[in-house]
């Protein structure tokens, strides 16, 4: 079985979370670049993920898929990178990594679509309302230096990436204690390693959709 790193992308996607995932891990791996459209739906990429969407990953015969799951998926195969604590000490990583996976991005989406949820349903829906994951989001990252703690993991990829998307689309408020965060984050070189790749394919990626 090849141990060969397959990573399906396009460079205007969330792809952009694994790639900095990617480069963090510091092993090398192979970019499979697809087109948003008939390529991405293609019968062959369907065989990998039928959901047709990216990013995905391929290593050692696992095919991975959702951007959280990459990442701790990565941190768990390449444990020399440090990306992941101790197992006894996962539960703040697990925690916030699945918050931002579940009800950070839900709620940042319907809110950008002007969604909102009646207060007499809030309890049908997994995040509440808007206001209270931002105020949960903001009491976590507030309480260490980084999400999990005194350490950079695989988790601060994932919340982080959220927290820069939604700078950038102007989906979330920048409050003292997120731009803060961020900070601390925004210039790892592994990150900025990731940019420069994903920008360096983003006009080959447009001339082909054209």
């Amino acid at each position: 079985m090849s141990d060969e790193l397959i990573f399906y992308t396009n460079p205007m996607s969330r792809g952009q979370i694994a790639r900095w995932m990617l480069e963090e891990v510091g092993v090398e791996y192979r970019t499979e670049v697809l087109q948003y459209g008939p390529e991405m739906k293609s019968e062959s990429f369907l065989a990998i993920n039928p959901m047709g969407k990216v990013p995905t990953i391929r290593h050692r015969g696992v095919v991975v898929t959702e951007a959280a799951a990459i990442c701790a998926y990565l941190a768990d195969a390449f444990p020399e990178a440090g990306l992941a604590p101790p197992p006894r000490e996962r539960g703040a990583y697990y925690r916030w990594m699945f918050f931002a996976a579940g009800p950070l991005e839900s709620a940042t989406i319907n809110n950008a679509f002007k969604f909102e949820v009646p207060p007499e349903r809030e309890s049908m829906i997994g995040y509440g309302n808007f206001e209270a994951v931002l105020d949960t989001l903001e009491a976590a990252v507030s309480a260490s230096e980084f999400i999990a703690g005194a350490r950079f993991s695989a988790a601060d990829v994932y919340v982080g990436s959220h927290l820069g998307f939604g700078f950038q689309f102007g989906s979330l408020e920048k409050r003292p204690a997120f731009v803060d965060y961020w900070s601390r984050l925004e210039n790892r070189p592994a990150r900025l390693r990731a940019i420069a790749i994903d920008e360096e394919l983003m006009p080959q990626s447009s001339q082909e959709r054209e």
